[in-house]
């Protein structure tokens, strides 16, 4: 009975296991959330090396950044793909917590007077007319309590492109929902697009470059 009770659990265990894996994973990634690479419709924030912009899509807002990266395909992929070491790359992470292999959570600094934001999201990797795709969109019930100091992302979503244009410059894109939630004022946003696009793209630079 004993080793019964032990299987019974294990395998309890396991199911659960599997269906916050699922939950949380691009097996229920919605087709077209996010704006596809066809997509021209943008407000642009900012042209220069870091092309920035913003548009409403699938009742959404959401932001783009993009930039030709002087470093290999593969070197940008490694950087992205460790997650655990985004407080040393992008600054205003202040911490990235791995609870499965591919869900992740990140909390994250704001500047004052606003409350910190945090997610939970899940990654997943695929390739797509020759490009290396990191997508990822907010886990639902992960079980992780809202700390009173932070405002939870429950819809933060978004993706990585890398494109291979030689085997020494990369064009990168970074897309994202733009919600702030909490008090963070409509007036405010457009300007934490643009910055947020241009930090994130530049530490990612700076990363390169160590």
């Amino acid at each position: 009975m004993k080793l019964l009770l032990i299987q019974k659990t294990a395998f309890s265990m396991v199911v659960k296991y599997f269906l916050f894996t699922l939950i949380g994973s691009g097996i229920l990634f919605a087709s077209g959330l996010i704006p596809p690479q066809s997509h021209s419709d943008w407000e642009v924030l900012q042209k220069d090396e870091i092309w920035v912009g913003w548009t409403n899509y699938n009742e959404s807002q959401w932001c783009r950044a993009k930039s030709t990266i002087n470093a290999p395909l593969e070197r940008i992929s490694k950087i992205i793909e460790n997650k655990a070491n985004y407080p040393n790359v992008f600054k205003r992470v202040e911490s990235a917590t791995i609870i499965t292999d591919e869900i992740v959570h990140i909390v994250l600094d704001m500047p004052f007077p606003f409350y910190g934001r945090d997610y939970i999201v899940s990654y997943t990797q695929h390739k797509e007319n020759g490009d290396s795709i990191y997508r990822f969109q907010a886990v639902k019930n992960s079980g992780i309590p809202v700390h009173e100091d932070y405002v939870r992302l429950i819809h933060a979503a978004g993706e990585w492109r890398l494109h291979w244009l030689d085997d020494k410059n990369t064009e990168v894109t970074y897309t994202w929902n733009g919600e702030l939630l909490g008090d963070f004022p409509n007036w405010a946003l457009t300007r934490a697009w643009e910055t947020q696009g241009v930090e994130v793209l530049t530490w990612l630079k700076d990363a390169l470059s160590e």
